[in-house]
């Protein structure tokens, strides 16, 4: 369904319109070669004082939050796309496992969390980076949408379930540098998937709600923190 990409990414997924082309093509190109991003060498390159690199661009970090959500847009959007013909639980499970499966396999992620793995965090899962914020937002206008058409009914409003399933796949995902421990793409998709299922009121039997209403209950305000 092609319509659903504008609705779950009203901003579309073109490159940002307030840093000039050149300079932020250099940018992609500097951070998918695995090279650090270093502003007096992308001057340069882009052919412009690093005064004007500043005042266009912002700084290191900004510009490498906008580089790396502009290609996280590029992901939902294919994700979106080929899960079109699903619903529901199925639907928001495919886009996530799809989505994590890319990020996870991208070498220029994994280099720069390697390289900078500070740095790296606060970009991928700062609170205030455009990475996270979008993601979130994304995840919360699919999650409408599922709701919307009737496929999806969670007893947790959108805001609080997206944000919840965004930090359980950062932990998996990134969890070789949070806490040392190898990542897992397959067990945030488990975890991630029952947290949906357990959730959707739509698609549960009475008795699957009272055993799963107390665990879910429990397992949320740990899944919030932070």
């Amino acid at each position: 369904m092609t319509d659903d990409v504008g609705t779950v990414l009203p901003q579309g997924t073109g490159t940002p319109v307030t840093i000039p082309g050149p300079i932020f093509a250099a940018a992609v190109d500097t951070f998918v070669a695995g090279q650090r991003l270093d502003m007096r060498s992308l001057a340069r390159r882009a052919g412009v004082a690093r005064a004007t690199l500043y005042r266009r661009a912002g700084n290191r970090e900004q510009l490498l939050d906008q580089v790396l959500w502009w290609r996280a847009r590029l992901l939902l959007a294919d994700q979106v796309r080929a899960s079109g013909h699903l619903t529901g639980t199925d639907r928001l499970t495919a886009v996530i496992d799809g989505v994590l499966r890319a990020i996870g396999a991208d070498r220029a992620v994994r280099m720069f969390l390697e390289s900078d793995p500070e740095t790296a965090l606060r970009v991928l899962t700062g609170s205030r980076s455009a990475v996270h914020q979008g993601m979130v937002a994304a995840l919360e206008n699919l999650i409408d949408l599922e709701r919307g058409r009737g496929a999806f009914d969670a007893s947790l409003e959108t805001p609080t379930l997206a944000f919840a399933i965004v930090r359980v796949a950062d932990g998996f995902l990134y969890s070789d540098v949070i806490a040392d421990r190898a990542p897992s793409i397959r067990r945030a998709v488990i975890v991630i998937e029952a947290l949906l299922h357990g959730l959707d009121l739509g698609h549960r039997t009475p008795v699957a709600a009272g055993l799963r209403e107390p665990c879910l209950a429990r397992i949320l305000p740990i899944l919030l923190r932070g």
